[in-house]
Parts: C-alpha cells; sequence; structure tokens
C-alpha cells in the first residue's frame, strides 16, 4: 500500500504537470471552455470545483500549486490522511472544471484516492510512520481492502462487458479497427499493424483477459502466487498498450493502480536491494541533523506522553469510529458495484435518478466502455485553415505552413499531448457543436498574439475524415467544415 500511495501522487504530480501547460486553453474563460459555456452545457448541479471560482488562469495556478504541495506531501507520506483527502478534493474539482478532456484513466485516478483515504498507506515508508512505533503485523483487513480490490475487478469486468459487439468477442476484429485510427496510432501499432491474424488473436486474448484474469484475486490458496501474476500480466498488458496506442496517463494510471496487490515476497526483495541503498545516505543526513537532535528528543517525549496520557480515553472512540468506517465504505462500495451494473444489465435494474447524487457529488460515478461497445470508426485529422489578409492560406496545425491536404506521415505528433486529443474527439460530435466557435475564436486569438505570424482574416477548422474500412481498405478522405470564424 505504500507503494502504492507512491505510485499515485507521482502520477498526480505528472497529470498537473501536463495540464499546466494548458491553465489558459483548458481552465480559463480566455480558452476553450468559458465558465458561462460550462454551466451551461456541462455542469451537474450536484458536482462542486473550486476551479469554477475564479476565470482567470492565474488563480487556477494557485489551486494547481497547492494540489502538487498535497501530491508532493502524499508522495512523502506526511499528514498522509489530510493530503488524501486534499489531494483527492483538488483533483475532483480540476476534473469537473473541464469534463471535455477526461478519459478512462482518471476516473481510476480519482478511484484510487478515494478509496486511499481509507487506507493505511500511510503506515510504512513514510514520514508519518517515524512518529509511531513500527505494527506488530504488516498484513492488513478491511472493508477499504476489499472495495481496493473490488475496484480493480470492476474496471476490467465492466471494460469486458461493455464490449458487446461481435469484432471483439467473436471476429477479433477490434484491435485491427483500433489501429487504424491514425489519431491514436503509435510505432509499435504499425509494426502489428499488417498482421490480420496476429490481431485477431491480441482481440480476443484482450477479451478473455480482461474478463477472466481479475478472477484469479479471489482464489483462497496460493494467494502471493496469484497476485504476482495478476500484476505481472497487468504490467505487460498495460506496457503493450502504452506502444501501440496513445492513450495518455492510462498505461501508467493502471499500472500504478495495481501496485497494492503485491505479496509480501516482492516487498522482501524491494528492501533487500533498494533500501540498503538509500541507507547509505543516512550517516550524511545524520551529521547535518546532529545538532537538532537534543531538540527533537525533548519533542518526542512530549509527545508521547501525551499519547500514553489520552490512549486509554480515545480507545472506545477510535473502536466507535472504526466500526463507523467499515460500515461507511461497505455501503459505498454496494453502491459502486450497483452504479456499474447499471450501465450492463438491463434497464429494470436501472439506478433511480434519486440516487446518483451520492455518485456525481462524491465522484464515485464510473464508466469503463474503453473502445466499447465497439471501436470507433471515425477516423481522420484536423486542418486549421488561416486565411492571410493577402490571400495565402496557412494550416495553423502545422505551425502556419502551407495549406496542404495531404494526410500527415503521423497524425498523433498534431497533438500536443493527449488532453488536446481527447478534445478534439469531442470537438467531432454534432452534441457538442457549441464548442466550435470558442476553439475557432481561441486559435485565432493566440495566432494574433504572436506579431512574427501574419494577420489572418478568416479560419476554418476542417476535418478529414476518413471512415475506416475492414481488410485494410483506405477511402478517400472526405474534408468537413466544422466551424469558421473571423477577428
Amino acid at each position: 500500500m505504500a507503494l502504492l500511495r507512491a505510485a499515485v501522487a507521482a502520477v498526480v504530480l505528472l497529470d498537473l504537470g501536463i495540464r499546466s501547460t494548458d491553465l489558459e486553453a483548458f481552465y480559463s474563460n480566455m480558452g476553450v471552455l468559458p465558465l458561462s459555456v460550462l454551466y451551461e452545457h456541462l455542469w451537474n448541479p450536484y458536482v462542486f470545483s473550486l476551479h469554477t471560482s475564479s476565470g482567470l488562469w492565474q488563480v487556477e495556478a494557485v489551486l494547481f500549486l497547492l494540489a502538487a504541495v498535497a501530491a508532493v506531501a502524499l508522495l512523502l507520506g506526511y499528514k498522509t490522511r489530510v493530503a488524501t483527502f486534499i489531494s483527492w478534493l483538488l483533483l475532483v474539482s480540476l476534473q469537473n472544471r473541464n469534463p471535455l478532456i477526461l478519459q478512462g484513466g482518471d476516473d481510476l485516478l480519482r478511484m484510487l484516492l478515494f478509496w486511499g483515504f481509507f487506507l493505511p498507506w500511510g503506515r510504512v515508508y513514510s514520514l508519518d510512520a517515524r512518529k509511531r512505533p513500527a505494527p506488530a503485523q504488516l498484513s492488513y483487513f478491511s472493508a477499504a481492502t476489499v472495495a481496493y480490490i473490488v475496484q480493480i475487478c470492476l474496471v476490467y469486468w465492466c471494460t469486458a462487458l461493455l464490449k458487446s459487439s461481435p469484432e471483439w468477442s467473436r471476429d477479433g476484429t477490434a484491435l485491427y479497427y483500433a489501429l487504424s485510427l491514425d489519431q491514436v496510432l503509435l510505432p509499435g501499432g504499425r509494426l502489428i499493424y499488417p498482421y490480420p491474424e496476429l490481431l485477431r488473436f491480441l482481440t480476443l486474448a484482450t477479451y478473455r483477459l480482461e474478463l477472466l484474469l481479475p478472477f484469479v484475486l479471489f482464489i483462497p490458496v496460493a494467494v502471493p502466487w496469484w497476485r504476482m501474476l495478476f500484476v505481472f500480466v497487468m504490467y505487460g498488458f498495460h506496457l503493450g498498450i502504452s506502444l501501440t496506442l496513445f492513450v495518455g496517463l492510462f498505461f501508467l494510471i493502471n499500472m500504478a493502480s495495481v501496485l497494492g496487490l503485491l505479496p509480501a515476497s516482492a516487498m522482501d526483495w524491494l528492501e533487500k536491494h533498494i533500501v540498503p541503498r538509500a541507507q547509505q545516505l543516512g550517516p550524511r543526513v545524520a551529521t547535518r541533523l546532529a545538532p537538532l537532535q537534543p531538540r527533537l528528543a525533548t519533542w518526542r517525549q512530549a509527545v508521547q506522553v501525551r499519547i500514553h496520557t489520552s490512549w486509554a480515553v480515545s480507545e472506545g472512540l477510535r473502536r466507535w469510529l472504526r466500526t463507523l468506517r467499515e460500515g461507511l465504505v461497505a455501503g459505498l462500495l454496494v453502491y459502486i458495484c450497483w452504479w456499474n451494473l447499471d450501465s450492463i444489465v438491463t434497464p429494470q435494474w436501472m439506478m433511480k435518478a434519486p440516487l446518483r447524487w451520492i455518485g456525481f457529488l462524491t465522484r464515485v460515478d464510473q464508466h469503463w466502455g474503453m473502445f466499447a461497445p465497439s471501436v470507433f470508426k471515425d477516423d481522420g485529422w484536423y486542418i486549421l485553415d488561416g486565411t492571410t489578409k493577402d490571400g495565402r492560406h496557412v494550416d495553423l496545425n502545422r505551425h502556419g505552413a502551407a495549406l496542404t491536404y495531404a494526410k500527415p506521415a503521423s497524425v498523433v505528433s498534431l497533438f500536443k499531448n493527449d488532453r488536446w486529443r481527447k478534445y478534439s474527439e469531442n470537438y467531432l460530435f454534432v452534441d457538442n457543436s457549441y464548442m466550435r466557435p470558442y476553439y475557432c475564436n481561441y486559435l485565432l486569438r493566440i495566432w494574433h498574439e504572436n506579431p512574427a505570424n501574419p494577420p489572418l482574416q478568416q479560419l476554418d477548422v476542417i476535418y478529414m475524415k476518413e471512415v475506416s474500412q475492414p481488410d485494410y481498405k483506405v477511402p478517400p478522405p472526405k474534408p468537413e467544415l466544422l466551424c469558421g470564424c473571423a477577428p
């Protein structure tokens, strides 16, 4: 659990770092989703967001900094429970600010922090642990550990059950269609794309892996062996995804999520090979801290006295709070399982609307429909056709190069990061047509802020649509004008 805590904190920091490069674009009123548009088209009255307190990117930067401080504290295990809560609070707030750039990995990261609040993942390998005696035993069982394991299983079970198209379970063509999407295709995917039989095998193997492998976590015999198998296979599975498909932090979040399943033997190996090296730094640190030792000893003695005098009084309260916590976690786990079932089973099992506010408020709502029920077939790339005042056409998506309708060698390279790729995917849907003028005008403003760029009199957002076909057929792309704007 300590490794899980550190990995989750590291991913949160990485996520904040990537998002911080688009503070104005995604989180301010000067970007693609002003607060007025968010409230009009996307807002749920049951959610909350501290990031909607202002439309200024400077305010967003302060909130990002606070989130980074909390994530560092979580990484080090300092005030772990408080750091976990603040990290979860600010992550939920950030995700609610712009739902147009979210993907399945964001749901999982949010849930790892949520369940982590109820786990003792700061009990060892943390700054908090230095102030407490070592635990009598390192094994731990509670409603929260059950919820954590079930949550991991739900990710893969629901992903498989939602893949109801024959291309996943019968035809084995899903991976072929996924790798036909140039907007997510990476070099590793290009290597295996020409081999249809290999793609069919990998498709069927993926479907069965997601559906069946989580069951090994409930086998009551040889538990360490089965858990190591699960972690090993999941790491190979997500490493393969990261080499073939452009999925942002999705693979890292999933790889971090299973670290809490590692058995004691794995931790023994890590302690044997890693901890001794870290301990070599101990004498240097001790020398520098030597002048502070008397003061620290006095403070430690005072703390121990306070702990011993208050222990007898608080023990009964602790038991009562522990029972209350176990009941709360069990109830939330049942609710989350029900929520996931709602997306799979027939309508008569559907969760009634009045009960959904709990999921939206706590953001335990989740949906694991990755490439489900079938793979998206509408592929293509964007052309940002800018018309200069002297009549020339330049493509803003290629840094002002002369306009061409030729397909780029790498469509993925047109996206700054996976957040922009997800935004461009949502930009296509007719239901999201309200997004289009804001994106167009944002691009115009950014372009004209650089005095080296020639002034534009018109900007057209064009999508070169290329629908994926079976048997490696490639239809000619059809340009679709999505939006036009002028200064």
